[in-house]
């Protein structure tokens, strides 16, 4: 396995554009609200990214091996589509969830991060999900720092998330990233504490469970577009990424910006000084 390790330049050009990535999701975030199309979203993004930022949507264009090039410049799932899902002209309406994953590239360097966004007046299932999954996020980020194993994040995050009824997506994991879309390593939500790769200073990687009402078990979307992913029984699915840096005591989130939501109490150590990161120490 090789892993790229990011030096102090490396760190600084990934914090700038983690910072941008999320001020995507700021600047669209009045935007969704019932009414509107993932189309309109995804229009809206690509000109705040191409002519207010100067960043290139990574999704537009991009095609791993065995897919077609992905058509739009973010992805925008809804309901029960779990990941990828791709604009269309589908007005949202209200009770819906949405996902929108923003990955920018400035200088050569990507940005990754994605929010879950409540449209309109919500049941309390959904947001009960949305928060679940934030807060499961983060009980997998605040496991990092060096000498902790990849495998000790994705155990914090299934036993949190199971405990509270809701199951894990396991066909789709976070990834190492920085000049790649993405790197090694794989980074699971789920798994054995003390098991996979030993983490180091200097690795970034993102962290971006997708979580199920029900259970567990995906599908390609009707669409058959390739990209589109959903929940086998059709219950609701969240996602939250953050892209984080393993730094020498604990780790620094990247992709946070002035809008970004509130941390969870439980967040040890934070430094919420600066909008362009957050810094803390992970607990042994």
């Amino acid at each position: 396995m090789t892993i790229t390790i990011k030096d102090k330049a490396g760190a600084a050009a990934m914090r700038l554009a983690g910072r941008l990535a999320s001020e995507v999701l700021d600047y669209l975030s009045p935007f969704v609200k019932p009414g509107i199309t993932t189309n309109e979203i995804d229009r809206l993004a690509h000109l705040y990214m191409t002519q207010v930022q100067g960043t290139v949507p990574a999704p537009l264009g991009y095609q791993p091996p065995g897919y077609a090039p992905y058509p739009k410049s973010l992805c925008t799932s809804v309901n029960h589509v779990v990941c990828h899902g791709i604009p269309n002209d589908k007005v949202l309406k209200k009770g819906d969830i949405v996902n929108i994953d923003v990955t920018v590239i400035k200088d050569g360097w990507h940005g990754d991060t994605s929010r879950m966004f409540l449209v309109g007046d919500c049941s309390i299932a959904a947001k009960r999900l949305c928060q679940v999954t934030y807060e499961a996020m983060w009980h997998g980020i605040a496991k990092v720092r060096p000498g902790v194993r990849l495998g000790d994040i994705g155990h914090a995050i299934q036993v949190f998330a199971e405990r509270q009824g809701y199951s894990i997506v396991r066909e789709f994991c976070g990834h190492g990233i920085g000049q790649k879309f993405h790197e090694e390593p794989q980074v699971l939500h789920y798994g054995r504490p003390g098991t996979l790769e030993v983490l180091r200073e200097g690795m970034v990687f993102t962290i971006e469970p997708m979580i199920n009402l029900g259970k567990r078990d995906i599908k390609d979307g009707p669409e058959k577009d390739g990209w589109t992913i959903v929940t086998r029984d059709h219950s609701l699915s969240a996602q939250w990424e953050h892209t984080v840096l393993v730094t020498p005591n604990g780790y620094e989130v990247l992709t946070v910006s002035a809008g970004s939501p509130p941390l969870p109490d439980f967040v040890p150590g934070f430094a919420p000084d600066s909008v362009a990161a957050i810094a803390g120490v992970a607990k042994t």
